[in-house]
């Protein structure tokens, strides 16, 4: 499989820039002539063609979702976090919320598509090395995703798992968020296999692991206490990894 591996990487690698390199000028022209709504299609499609792009490493991405998620509310997805490949499957299969990501400053630049998106799509830039920013940009975002009826993705364990064990989640980002949000609801999702994409290092790329996506039973914000509304989160999410 590792043989094979070598094979496939490049071209996977070379399909999933051109991707981002082809995307990166229709959001400019769809989110300056026509808006935000127009723009969110395009990053749809551009999340589509990237999950798709992966059968190339023989790597199908699955959701299973028992559950309906709320509509015309804020939704918080919450997720563990286990590769860069978690993020276009989310941004694709819950597209009718309009998922917008809290993410590290430093994805804000340099990278085509991606960072254009982070920068002019409604996503949350934090600064970790500055709370004092941190903390203005989650409020700023949770106020803008609640005037929208956006969706917000978090993943509280700051950092990807590279080897699918979770870390301990923390507690500021998904506070504040919750806080400017208290009428809308938290979805817990778990994501397994994304790691096994980089179980060799970044080249290869580990091939034939799909990886799945298990949507957990939206909880109500006020329904609970923050502490404890973490501790059920953290706890539905950690309990479906494998």
């Amino acid at each position: 499989m590792k043989i094979l591996s070598y094979i496939l990487s490049p071209i996977f690698v070379l399909v999933f820039f051109l991707l981002l390199l082809i995307f990166h000028p229709l959001q400019w022209v769809s989110l300056k002539l026509f808006g935000h709504n127009a723009h969110a299609k395009v990053v749809a499609a551009l999340n589509f063609f990237l999950v798709k792009s992966m059968l190339i490493i023989g790597v199908p991405v699955r959701l299973k979702n028992k559950f309906k998620i709320p509509e015309n509310t804020t939704v918080i997805f919450v997720s563990n976090h286990q590769s860069t490949f978690d993020i276009p499957p989310i941004g694709w299969f819950f597209r009718k919320q309009h998922p917008k990501f809290v993410a590290k400053i430093e994805l804000g630049k340099g990278i085509p598509s991606v960072s254009y998106n982070l920068r002019n799509g409604g996503a949350a830039l934090i600064n970790r090395k500055d709370p004092k920013q941190a903390i203005s940009a989650l409020a700023n975002f949770s106020k803008r995703i609640k005037e929208n009826n956006w969706g917000a993705i978090i993943f509280p364990e700051g950092t990807r798992s590279r080897n699918g064990q979770p870390k301990k989640f923390a507690t500021n980002g998904l506070k504040v968020i919750t806080k400017y949000n208290k009428d809308g609801y938290v979805v817990p999702l778990t994501i397994n296999n994304s790691w096994k994409v980089f179980k060799y290092g970044k080249f290869p790329l580990g091939i034939g692991n799909p990886i799945t996506i298990t949507t957990h039973k939206p909880i109500p914000i006020n329904s609970l206490p923050f502490d404890e509304l973490l501790e059920k989160t953290e706890n539905v999410i950690k309990e479906y990894i494998k």
